[in-house]
């Protein structure tokens, strides 16, 4: 059965101090009332070997926000998947659209952060989503198509099935607009099938799917409810532990 996850995806917010603030404040709440749903916390990449301790013995995971395409060497101001995985964190979030609109991060270089990941046993939350010009152009599906195969479907079955990935349609990221409940479960189920048709329905039925785009407390039940939504992987909601416990009650209620 696959799992359901909620992971905070922190970006360049919060110093380490309020970061850690963060961390106890969620600690204390989700010990008093156990989620129906594994938690992640992914953050900048100064707080994870402090915040990790915090961690311990929680019901929540840590994780980080990106790896470098490379295992080790003269590469200033990256850091690796080693690196990540010797704080204690489990996940890293690769392919986000941010990371690939800014820093144009490609298909290639994105398969090379994957299987280092994959290598120093990392769970990747892999990104894939449609700009608005795509999806007024009813492109949505082909593109996300392209960018699943493009980076992920030269994995082993074995491989892949490690993985985790994550719908976000880019116009719905931080700009208040959000997929509706049939349009995120449509494009699920898309992901999916096309896993399925690659892997095998076993491996395509144990993917986790997570939903991205303005996910928050009003909108996460009803998101969750679709069978094809495994979860959120959840942003500007993700900086206030009320706002965060409220989206990890979608799956509670």
């Amino acid at each position: 059965m696959r799992k359901k996850i909620v992971a905070g995806n922190w970006k360049m917010n919060k110093t380490l101090q309020e970061g850690i603030e963060l961390v106890k404040e969620l600690t204390t709440v989700l010990a008093n009332e156990k989620p129906n749903c594994d938690v992640v916390i992914c953050t900048p990449f100064i707080h994870l070997a402090s915040v990790a301790p915090t961690l311990k013995g929680t019901v929540m995971e840590l994780g980080a926000e990106n790896c470098a395409d490379k295992a080790s060497g003269a590469y200033t101001g990256e850091v690796s998947a080693a690196m990540v995985a010797s704080t204690g964190a489990k996940y890293v979030i690769l392919g986000h659209s941010e990371r690939r609109a800014y820093y144009h991060e490609h298909a290639e270089l994105l398969r090379d952060k994957v299987q280092l990941a994959l290598a120093n046993g990392l769970t990747p939350i892999f990104c894939i989503g449609e700009v608005l010009e795509d999806r007024e152009a009813g492109e949505q599906e082909e593109v996300v198509h392209e960018q699943i195969s493009n980076s992920l479907f030269d994995f082993s079955p074995e491989d892949f099935a490690k993985i985790v990935l994550a719908y976000e349609p880019v116009w719905a990221i931080g700009t208040g607009k959000t997929a509706t409940a049939e349009q995120a479960q449509e494009m699920h189920a898309f992901i999916r099938k096309a896993v399925a048709t690659k892997y095998g329905k076993e491996i395509a039925d144990n993917c986790s799917i997570l939903y991205g785009g303005s996910c928050n407390p009003k909108n996460a039940k009803e998101l969750f409810a679709n069978p094809d939504v495994d979860g959120g992987l959840i942003g500007g909601a993700a900086l206030k532990c009320a706002d965060f416990k409220g989206v990890i009650d979608g799956f509670n209620a």
